[in-house]
């Protein structure tokens, strides 16, 4: 059985093979969290250079909400992957994802409500 420290850092990995595969290129920083019955991933430095210009622009409000709407949606639509990597990571089944990312940060977080929580061993003292 692994411990905590262990599935969050595979949670960690899994989810930059996703962003990677799956979005195109992964992000600078990942960084895990079990608390309870969820997972609590950040991502640090995801925005591609293109969403940069565009978070920057002047009268910027309709480029970031561009950025969160499409981004939003293209985690939306790898939902089922999501569930797959946390599921088979912790297994626990995926009740829920809570997603947002800051334009102005360029860091993202997701949360995964489970319908348990992961067992995991005691760390060694």
């Amino acid at each position: 059985m692994k411990t905590k420290g262990q599935l969050e850092a595979e949670i960690s990995e899994a989810i930059i093979r996703f962003e990677k595969d799956y979005m195109g290129r992964g992000p600078e920083e990942t960084k895990t969290w079990i608390i309870d019955d969820m997972v609590l991933v950040r991502l640090r430095g995801v925005l591609t250079p293109a969403e940069k210009n565009l978070a920057s622009i002047e009268d910027g409000n309709h480029g970031r909400n561009l950025i969160k709407q499409v981004r939003i949606e293209l985690l939306e639509k790898a939902r089922p992957l999501l569930d797959a990597i946390i599921g088979n990571v912790t297994g626990c089944t995926v009740k829920s994802m809570h997603t947002d990312i800051s334009t102005l940060s360029g860091e993202r977080i997701i949360l995964f409500a489970l319908e348990g929580a992961p067992t995991f061993a005691a760390t060694p003292a």
